[in-house]
């Protein structure tokens, strides 16, 4: 099953894609060209290579349409080494043939009549009378499938889409840039925790202690103490003992909870200078002879 000349005009106009059978992107679709003799579509082109300069022709036999993308039956690889032909109306009847044998459909000009047209006459070509008289000349659609045409576009340029700044696009060229934009997203910075240990450390204090030591003390004999000092044998041998008492340092240890202690978070906001590069297209006027700007 292929598309319908309806669903050829949709897609034209809608800047889809061409998406090769596994869902990979091909290219932006070219143009889709019509058959001469049924008016349905048989080709389309998919825009590959650098800026999409490349436009590779797909046969759409087999092909269906997903939103504005058509998905065709051949892998990407397949449609990227296709022959090199210039999507220009000038296709000849050896490129056509090429096209055919590479894809292994039908057609070709072993098909052709000798008059009139042939259903197998690629889209675009108007066969006049014999198999080597071809027109060159394309027409465009402007909302009916007519025999000779090529695209399905009302534009002037037989292009189909939006405008992709080529040289067969509308009078404006599309001017874009990249924008940058800066984000955060949060990530992990590092980790903390609390850990306790004992350590070892000397404490000095300072504490009075007192002692008793022992003092000589005299008296001279008077009347007040004259009994007591006669008292006993006038000579004799005697001794007196005294106890002494003082005051030493006593050291005590005792644990006692002093504070607690927990780990908190806070955000603290700071500015950072973010540099990237973006690309930006620039549009200049360059003229020949006597131009004159407005």
């Amino acid at each position: 099953m292929s598309l319908t000349t309806e669903q050829a005009r949709t897609v034209a106009g809608g800047g889809g894609n061409v998406l090769g059978h596994d869902g990979d992107k091909i290219g932006g679709i070219g143009q889709i060209y019509l058959d001469d003799s049924t008016g349905q579509p048989s080709w389309v082109t998919a825009k590959t290579g650098l800026f999409g300069t490349k436009e590779s022709f797909v046969p759409l036999e087999g092909a269906e349409v997903r939103g504005n993308d058509v998905v065709v039956g051949y892998a990407k690889d397949k449609i990227k080494d296709a022959p090199n032909v210039d999507p220009d109306g000038s296709l000849s009847p050896e490129e056509e043939n090429r096209l055919y044998e590479y894809y292994g459909v039908g057609g070709g000009t072993s098909n052709y009549s000798e008059t009139g047209t042939d259903a197998n006459i690629g889209a675009g070509w108007v066969e006049n009378g014999s198999d080597s008289d071809y027109s060159n000349t394309v027409t465009e659609t402007t909302g009916t499938a007519t025999t000779g045409t090529t695209g399905v576009d009302g534009n002037t340029h037989g292009t189909v889409g939006r405008d992709t700044s080529g040289p067969t696009t509308d009078d404006a060229m599309t001017r874009s840039e990249e924008q940058l934009h800066v984000g955060t997203r949060e990530r992990e910075t590092g980790r903390a925790r609390l850990r306790k240990y004992v350590v070892t450390e000397n404490v000095t204090q300072t504490v009075p202690v007192s002692h008793e030591e022992v003092t000589l003390e005299r008296e001279p004999i008077t009347e007040a103490n004259r009994g007591a000092a006669y008292d006993g044998p006038a000579i004799s041998e005697e001794e007196h003992e005294v106890v002494l008492h003082g005051e030493e340092a006593v050291v005590d240890k005792e644990a006692v909870a002093v504070e607690r202690v927990r780990l908190g978070k806070e955000t603290v906001t700071e500015q950072q200078t973010v540099s990237e590069q973006v690309r930006k297209e620039k549009i200049e006027l360059e003229g020949d002879g006597d131009t004159t700007t407005r």
